[in-house]
């Protein structure tokens, strides 16, 4: 299992922690306490090594005027909304939840020039409420397609996500099969289309990062 930059740290300060805990409870500890600390740490340290994980994925059909998952998840969101912080008019908009079981790498949805990035502080409620979207800490990412059009992703970090980390810089070409992100421990994406674009996913409906199509563009 190929692990995540991202993860490596926090992988090995857990691991090295677990390992103390199980090494003292054998020399120190009765054997039936060892194996239910040995079991106790074992588990909640698969569930990390589990959660960094980062498949390789290359999206193997036609890319051109293609909006594709940046992330593995639950559509939550399809419909159309007001987008006030950047665009200022309406959008469609496909946001993704993510558990913690879910990949939490994220993928650019679409080839392009990255136009914008930006960062906004804000609170840490459950990213699968609505409110998520414009009240928690955030960052937005404009993406110029090939065709001209502008497309919205905004990572959204959830109840347990305390970082946000974007790849993406101002200026940068970036393609489908790219990774613009990390969020971690459980979040949400949200994506923002111009109206009229063809919505190929539905509520509810599970998606997979860099894998399904969610929108064709006019």
């Amino acid at each position: 299992m190929k692990i995540h930059k991202e993860g490596t740290e926090i992988i090995l300060a857990v691991g090295l922690g677990f390992l103390a805990i199980n090494v003292l409870s054998y020399f120190y500890a009765p054997r039936i306490l060892f194996y239910v600390i040995l079991l106790l740490t074992a588990i909640p340290y698969w569930v990390v090594i589990n959660f960094f994980r980062s498949p390789s994925r290359h999206f193997q059909g036609d890319t051109k005027k293609t909006v594709v998952s940046s992330v593995d998840g639950k559509v939550v969101v399809v419909e159309e909304v007001l987008e006030d912080a950047y665009f200022h008019d309406k959008r469609l908009q496909v946001s993704v939840f993510m558990t913690l079981l879910n990949v939490h790498a994220n993928w650019f949805p679409v080839n392009g020039v990255v136009k914008h990035v930006s960062h906004q502080d804000g609170r840490f409620m459950a990213a699968y409420l609505p409110k998520s979207s414009t009240e928690n800490e955030r960052s937005t990412v404009i993406i110029e397609t090939p065709e001209g059009v502008e497309i919205l992703v905004r990572q959204i970090a959830g109840a347990m996500a305390r970082r946000i980390v974007t790849y993406a810089e101002e200026g940068d070409t970036c393609h489908i099969d790219d990774h613009l992100g990390f969020i971690k421990f459980g979040s949400r994406v949200d994506i923002f289309l111009p109206l009229g674009t063809e919505v190929c996913v539905k509520v509810d409906e599970i998606v997979t990062g860099n894998q399904t199509v969610i929108a064709k563009l006019k």
